[in-house]
């Protein structure tokens, strides 16, 4: 932001607090804030003021170390686990991270337990930075090649935000199109707002913010573009992808995947490996869609002819709504999964290669 390289969330060397990015002001105020307590870190969460699959997973981390630092005991590490997880459901990377440093404090002394659970959160808040610049090569290969092919500047379609504000740097969606960008590949992004959090207004600031060509669109457009051939390739992040390739994503992500397949668009998502539930069977019946506020729905906040933040009501509370925040794209659908690792079809023989060689940590 200007000349002051930001991550989205860092932390104080010494334990004691975390700095955020407000998502909830953004992209018409940019603004920090300070979270010193887990149920602090919890809030931050539900109210999505601090999204995204992976950034989650980070928030979590810290808050967990936050809560080790008031109290290091056995018993406050369950109670924060369990308000923590309870945030956001659906994204597997919150109860992995959780998972990950809950373990590392299993044979630590609860007197040093507050600077472990500390560095261990730093730790998965570095590793995410290294995960998604690797995802941003590889998905930059699939650019080249296509830009290769068609020899015109490229066209990608978004859905929601996987840019690097839902991460701690870089993004999975965007690390690639800022690479291709910066290397002088010409890419223009049709951003879909992405309805009724508008996330894709995070993506299109981000895009902004980088120099990348950008459209923003409304959702329903995607199809209508496919049908005329001015997108080449639709890319999207996840919150879980199961070990059979279905991608879980913001709503509305399977009925782009439908277009993308009916038009003979190619349909990528871009997730980190913790991503992966490796224990899923059935992602229809098993993966949690949390299903959010009504006045999402009913609502739309932004901002008055004076600058102001203001809130429009566009339904009466009599009026029934139903807020899925998920769906689920199955495998057949998706083109490829661009991962650090590399890039793989969506079928449990090729993502089976990625899977760790030590079980993942994971909550029961």
């Amino acid at each position: 932001m200007g000349d002051k390289h930001y991550r989205s969330l860092w932390a104080d060397e010494a334990p004691g607090a975390v700095h955020i990015i407000d998502q909830a002001r953004l992209p018409h105020v940019f603004e920090t804030c300070t979270i010193a307590s887990a149920d602090a870190m919890a809030q931050a969460i539900l109210a999505m003021r601090v999204r995204g699959a992976p950034l989650i997973g980070v928030a979590a981390a810290f808050g967990l170390a936050l809560a080790v630092l008031r109290d290091p005991s056995d018993a406050s590490i369950e109670k924060a686990v369990a308000m923590l997880r309870a945030t956001r459901p659906t994204a597997v990377n919150l109860a992995w991270a959780l998972g990950r440093v809950r373990e590392r404090l299993a044979c630590v002394p609860p007197k040093e337990r507050a600077a472990v659970a500390w560095a261990e959160a730093q730790a998965i808040a570095d590793e995410d930075v290294a995960l998604n610049e690797a995802i941003g090569r590889h998905g930059l290969a699939i650019l080249e090649q296509e830009h290769q092919a068609k020899k015109r500047a490229l066209n990608i379609l978004t859905h929601c935000n996987a840019g690097w504000i839902a991460t701690v740097d870089w993004g999975t969606v965007t690390a690639p199109i800022f690479m291709a960008h910066d290397r002088g590949i010409p890419v223009h992004v049709w951003v879909d707002e992405t309805r009724p959090r508008n996330q894709g207004l995070l993506t299109a600031w981000e895009l902004a913010s980088h120099g990348v060509p950008h459209t923003l669109i409304v959702d329903n457009a995607g199809g209508h573009l496919m049908q005329r051939g001015e997108v080449d390739l639709v890319m999207v992040g996840a919150d879980r992808v199961t070990r059979r390739g279905d991608v879980c994503n913001k709503i509305g992500t399977y009925l782009k995947a439908l277009a993308a397949h009916a038009n003979g668009v190619p349909f990528y998502a871009a997730v980190p490996t913790p991503t992966i539930d490796w224990g899923i069977e059935d992602a229809m019946r098993e993966i949690p869609i949390e299903e959010r506020a009504e006045d999402e729905v009913r609502i739309v906040r932004g901002l008055d002819p004076e600058g102001r933040f203001a809130e429009v009501t566009i339904a009466p509370a009599t009026t029934a709504v139903a807020n899925p925040a998920f769906d689920v794209t199955p495998a057949e659908l998706v083109s490829a999964i661009v991962t650090e690792k590399g890039v793989v079809r969506a079928n449990e023989r090729e993502l089976a290669a990625l899977r760790p060689r030590l079980r993942q940590a994971t909550l029961p």
